[in-house]
């Protein structure tokens, strides 16, 4: 379709690039749920299973450093479907290595060339679909939570089926095999690059920006503490078996898909700066109950909670920091992104070792001083835009 049309269609190369966000989600989230079983077989500690969140978080990082300059050298189609590859090795690593060295080389596969698949959908469907742009991505994105919230379903019932908890990660590896067959010669949309201004200096970021990025980085460590050893918490202390704590993480995925939609009409009407208070209060009260709760029943509906909360936290925050710095929104984007693979690749990791020194239960406070100070932070952001703008308003925060 022409990139300037107002009509939106779902092409070949759209459902392509929506089947490869899921496919990047799902191996993406997959590891949290997969933790209790890795660490079993493998014998880790706390510390080295959070060595694999953080070879995820490091190669997210640097690939969000290098994947320009490898589609500009090899091209859109050739570092997409390389990705994809990648991608796919990396989980065949970690569900089949015998090794810690292999798994966590190949949690760090997936996140290098995963990212590299990640970055591609998304702009590949902004010049593919122009104006309509929004709708292609939020349609794309739906449908990856939905994915996810799949992962612990699939791990614990394969696991549980006798099958074994490697099944979950082959299956992918086999949707993208399923996907080069099925779309082997499908073009991609041309590039558009915008001509390099000669001398032009980095763009300076307003302070109040750098307030919510602050907040940012506390709120993805709090999320990715809770998917990445929400699992280890369900089974000990929680007291569930491995299976059934894979499985229940569903609950938390499952909430995010209905926040996050619950979340976008919302933010039509009220102001994104006050729905993030409100979110991480949500998020707040859902920890608690996740992390003090005496039975099952309502560790599982804390868990439900946070993730209702936890859903809207990034993409509030997101919007948020990006409106503030709407003058350099590149550069704005950019730290959002650094700052979220910063969040992931030290969160989970410092809370597996204190996990080691402790024990599980001890370690989650972390979560809980992160949600806090989140929250006085966003509280000084909205402050400080209030003062300079009358009101705590996202849309028209400035300097």
């Amino acid at each position: 379709m022409a990139v300037g049309s107002t009509v939106f269609v779902r092409d070949r190369f759209t459902w392509l690039a929506y089947v490869m966000l899921a496919y990047f989600a799902y191996l993406q989230a997959s590891l949290g749920p997969v933790m209790p079983f890795l660490r079993d077989e493998l014998g880790l500690s706390y510390t080295v299973g959070g060595l694999h969140f953080s070879a995820l978080a490091l190669g997210m990082v640097l690939a969000g450093l290098s994947a320009d300059r490898a589609v500009r050298r090899w091209g859109r189609r050739a570092v997409f479907w390389a990705g994809g590859a990648g991608m796919a090795v990396g989980a065949l690593a970690v569900a089949l290595g015998p090794h810690p060295a292999l798994t966590v080389g190949g949690s760090w596969i997936m996140g290098y060339l995963g990212t590299f698949v990640l970055a591609l959908v998304q702009s590949s469907l902004a010049d593919r679909h122009g104006p309509r742009r929004a709708v292609a991505l939020t349609e794309a994105n739906v449908g990856a939570s939905f994915v996810t919230a799949l992962c612990p379903l699939l791990v614990g019932g394969f696991q549980r089926a006798g099958i074994g908890w490697q099944a979950a990660l082959i299956l992918a590896a086999g949707v993208w095999v399923a996907s080069a067959i099925a779309f082997r010669g499908q073009p991609f949309p041309a590039q558009e690059q915008p001509a390099p201004v000669p001398g032009e200096r980095r763009p300076a970021l307003p302070l109040t920006f750098w307030v919510y990025w602050v907040a940012l980085v506390l709120c993805v460590a709090a999320e990715w503490s809770i998917v990445s050893w929400g699992a280890d918490f369900l089974v000990n202390p929680g007291g569930l078996g491995k299976s059934d704590a894979s499985m229940v993480m569903a609950f938390f995925f499952g909430a995010m898909v209905i926040g996050r939609a619950f979340g976008s009409r919302l933010s039509r009407a009220v102001d994104s700066a006050r729905l993030l208070l409100a979110a991480i209060g949500v998020a707040l009260a859902g920890f608690m109950l996740f992390w003090l709760a005496p039975v099952a029943g309502l560790t599982i509906a804390g868990l439900f909670v946070a993730g209702l909360g936890v859903s809207n936290l990034f993409p509030f925050l997101m919007a948020i920091a990006v409106g503030v710095g709407a003058a350099h929104s590149d550069a704005a984007s950019a730290r959002v992104t650094l700052g979220a693979g910063l969040a992931i690749l030290v969160a989970p990791q410092t809370l597996g070792w204190v996990a080691d020194q402790v024990d599980l239960r001890s370690a989650y406070s972390i979560v809980l001083a992160l949600l806090v100070m989140a929250a006085a932070v966003t509280a000084l952001a909205n402050r400080r835009v209030a003062r300079h703008n009358g009101i705590p308003s996202t849309s028209s925060a400035g300097r």
